[in-house]
């Protein structure tokens, strides 16, 4: 958006008096208020009131997977209800876990897979970017914590994998 089209945006807010605008496009964002904090008491209604005017750059809409893999969080457990020689794969970000990379593809990871540590088993995406998690371990994955398109939480488990 050029600076011709926000002064058309501008124009477009007098002639019908809205107060506020936004709009936001590929990499960029927009928001435009006009008048005063605390309301109109309908005095001096002529004068036009300032325009505030925030623009920044907004995150791209369509990032492809980025190169460097993040770390799974590892976790072996050995008391209370987890079974000795279980290990968890954890969350290393807040995202959306993804099993495989599309809709209609065979998941990374399932339970019965046989894991090394550089084994791709789910992507996460946050902020738009796609981040693949790598098991870190090497083992059987017994079992899947999280489904295809759950929010995920910093820390959370993902799979249970025994140990080999």
């Amino acid at each position: 958006m050029d600076i011709k089209q926000i002064k058309q945006v501008i124009e477009l807010m007098k002639r019908a008096e809205l107060n506020e605008f936004s709009v936001e496009e590929e990499g960029f964002k927009l928001k435009i208020r006009r008048g005063h904090k605390g309301g109109s008491n309908g005095a001096n209604r002529n004068s036009a009131p300032p325009f505030v005017v925030a623009a920044e750059p907004a995150v791209q809409a369509a990032i492809p997977s980025i190169a460097v893999p993040a770390p799974a969080t590892l976790t072996t457990t050995a008391s209370g209800d987890d079974e000795v020689g279980m290990t968890f794969i954890k969350s290393p970000m807040v995202g959306t876990f993804y099993r495989s990379p599309s809709p209609d593809s065979k998941a990374f990871a399932d339970v019965g897979t046989k894991v090394e540590a550089s084994t791709l088993v789910c992507i996460i995406e946050a902020m738009k970017i796609m981040n693949e998690i790598q098991a870190e371990v090497k083992g059987t994955i017994v079992e899947v914590l999280a489904e295809d398109g759950d929010p995920i939480e910093y820390g959370q488990k993902l799979f249970k994998v025994k140990s080999s």
